[in-house]
């Protein structure tokens, strides 16, 4: 199984990463990345605050 197994989990891989492109193609979902990036750049983190000035 070993050519074969590897052919396989290469081919499920290729699909995944064309599912990825289309999806992050669409406006609403790189809106949502957007938004994402400047959250986490503004707070400083997804958690919030450290409590340091």
């Amino acid at each position: 199984m070993g050519f074969l197994g590897k052919a396989m989990k290469s081919g499920i891989a290729l699909k995944a990463a064309q599912i990825a492109k289309r999806e992050m193609a669409k406006p609403e979902n790189q809106r949502k990345a957007k938004d994402l990036l400047s959250r986490v750049t503004h707070r400083g983190g997804p958690a919030g605050r450290t409590g340091r000035p």
